[in-house]
């Protein structure tokens, strides 16, 4: 892009600046080239081999955010980042925007090495690094992320032998008189600030209490379905009456101050799942979920960032 297109671009754009852009919010949140060494190591055309010019790499980071910000499929994402003067500006008006194909390879390549796992890691230190620190304790819980079951039989194997859309690490689960097939997402968030801290994807027929988040010293707060698991952090789970073993009154009104101390626990869930529309996915493998959600919680961490009012 010559500068003077560049030029026009940035003079229409700030009549949008004029009327808010919460990308232009979520640009300031964090610093975007902590990233950039992370993704670079993906690439192999720097060797003496050479090979094709990669995207820049910080623009491929912002894509996925964007991606699961607005539900986006992978045509759709190249489409609007063309289109959308907001999307060009948070992209840093990049010299030619990534194609669809491009950001499907880009998220299978982060599966396969499992370089999302230290974007979030370097999110973390960043939250970290600001004085965002745990000291009230921490929300655990978990929520289903739900897939397309197929129309193979039950007994169908999974895994590599997988011959159709029936997901190859999904699984079928119950809750109440619901039956839902597909992963779960794992996930703690801070009381301090309302950020998530950690989070881990699992096939949804895994028990929530299989799964501990929490570190030493932190208070973690759980509802009933993980009675029975100690955690490594300080146990604030709800406790469950038995057959013939009531809760007593005191029992009742520890529940019920954990319930008020969970509570917030519940609005990372809804909006990724309502506002984000990541609470079914289309991809069928447990690396390609995770993928999807460490983007996804990235995005509500840039969120509560803004409300917050924290800048880069």
């Amino acid at each position: 892009m010559n500068p003077f297109e560049t030029y026009l671009l940035r003079n229409e754009y700030r009549k949008l600046a004029q009327l808010g852009d919460k990308l232009a919010k979520a640009d300031q949140q964090v610093d975007w080239e902590a990233f950039r060494p992370i993704i670079k190591g993906l690439y192999t055309n720097d060797t003496i081999r050479g090979g094709r010019p990669n995207n820049d790499e910080v623009v491929m980071v912002k894509l996925l955010v964007l991606q699961q910000w607005y539900g986006l499929s992978d045509e759709e994402t190249e489409r609007q980042a063309v289109d959308r003067l907001s999307f060009r500006r948070f992209l840093g008006y990049p010299e030619r925007v990534p194609d669809s194909t491009t950001v499907w390879l880009f998220r299978e390549r982060l599966a396969k090495t499992g370089k999302d796992k230290d974007i979030w890691a370097e999110l973390s230190r960043q939250l970290d690094a600001k004085g965002l620190r745990v000291r009230k304790g921490v929300v655990q819980d978990a929520t289903f992320i739900t897939s397309d079951p197929g129309h193979a039989p039950a007994d169908e194997p999974r895994g590599e032998d997988a011959r159709t859309r029936r997901s190859r690490d999904g699984s079928w689960s119950v809750k109440g008189s619901r039956s839902y097939f597909g992963y779960k997402l794992h996930m703690k968030m801070d009381l301090d600030h309302g950020l998530i801290r950690c989070l881990e994807t699992t096939p949804a027929n895994v028990h929530d209490s299989r799964v501990d988040l929490s570190m030493p010293g932190e208070a973690v707060y759980r509802d009933r379905g993980y009675q029975g698991a100690a955690p490594r952090g300080w146990d604030a789970t709800m406790r469950r009456g038995a057959r013939g073993h009531p809760l007593c009154i005191w029992d009742r009104l520890r529940n019920a101050r954990i319930s008020r101390k969970r509570c917030p626990g519940e609005r990372p869930f809804a909006v990724i799942k309502r506002v984000f529309g990541a609470g079914h996915v289309l991809v069928t493998s447990l690396p390609r979920v995770r993928v999807r959600m460490v983007f996804a919680c990235l995005g509500f961490n840039l969120l509560q960032l803004g409300r917050l009012g924290v800048g880069g």
